[in-house]
């Protein structure tokens, strides 16, 4: 008399075709595993995968994307720098090649005419700074008007703590060594009033570049003998003025570059 068979149980009749089954299912997750982290380039892809490395992998992938921002970060207030540094060589040479006219003035073999010639010659020099000034540029904000500053993270402490960098070109920064709106001339503006002129271009007081324009054969102005010498005296101050202000970059490129 036939035997009832209870639910659910079954005679294994093919086991070693199971076994077969099971082994390629095993090795087809064992390739999924294997192409899944080859795609990706991670061993730890999930938590699965190795617990107690998962918690470091994720920490490690956070860290390696706050470096690359940090990296751009960096290149961002490099680039700040080497343009502000850029332009204060320039002004540096302009403002050197007018003190050479004012020199060249100051002999006694030049007539009247011209030391109204080199005047007027260096005041086109100094509408070149002015030009200099306005199209230093980053962002969209005038760097050498006193006004710009920015702060940048560039890396991390040990502690997770940010390593941030600042570049601060405002008046009240000395290490900026000028005065209010000092590399902004306005002397080179017609429609700007004489009342309005620079007079203490780069920090150094009485220094108008714009005088330079008033210079003429009855006027000899910032040209003639008896102010030559502070004419000179002034625009050697204005240029090692300048060059500190360059230095000062130059030092926070260096820091940046450590990092």
């Amino acid at each position: 008399m036939p035997t009832a068979i209870a639910q659910g149980a079954r005679i294994r009749t093919n086991t070693p075709a199971e076994n077969a089954y099971n082994a390629l299912q095993a090795a087809s997750n064992n390739i999924a595993l294997r192409q899944l982290r080859l795609s990706t380039g991670k061993r730890i892809n999930t938590a699965a995968d190795d617990v107690a490395g998962y918690i470091t992998s994720r920490a490690l992938q956070a860290r390696n994307g706050a470096l690359k921002k940090a990296l751009l970060a960096a290149g961002e207030a490099m680039n700040v720098t080497a343009i502000a540094q850029d332009a204060l060589d320039n002004i540096s040479n302009l403002l050197t090649q007018i003190k050479d006219a004012a020199s060249q003035a100051s002999t006694g073999a030049l007539g009247t005419a011209e030391k109204v010639a080199l005047a007027k010659a260096s005041y086109r020099l100094a509408q070149q700074i002015q030009f200099v000034v306005d199209s230093t540029v980053f962002g969209g904000k005038q760097l050498l008007w006193g006004d710009y500053s920015g702060t940048w993270a560039i890396g991390f402490y040990a502690d997770n703590s940010i390593l941030s960098i600042g570049v601060d070109l405002t008046t009240s920064n000395p290490d900026f060594n000028i005065a209010s709106n000092n590399f902004n001339l306005n002397a080179t503006n017609a429609a700007v009033s004489p009342a309005g002129f620079t007079t203490n271009f780069a920090g150094v007081s009485g220094l108008s570049l714009q005088s330079l324009n008033d210079v003429s054969e009855t006027n000899l102005g910032i040209f003639a003998t008896s102010q030559i010498a502070t004419t000179l005296t002034s625009l050697a101050m204005a240029i090692d003025n300048v060059n500190k202000v360059a230095a000062y970059l130059g030092a926070i490129q260096n820091r940046i570059g450590s990092h």
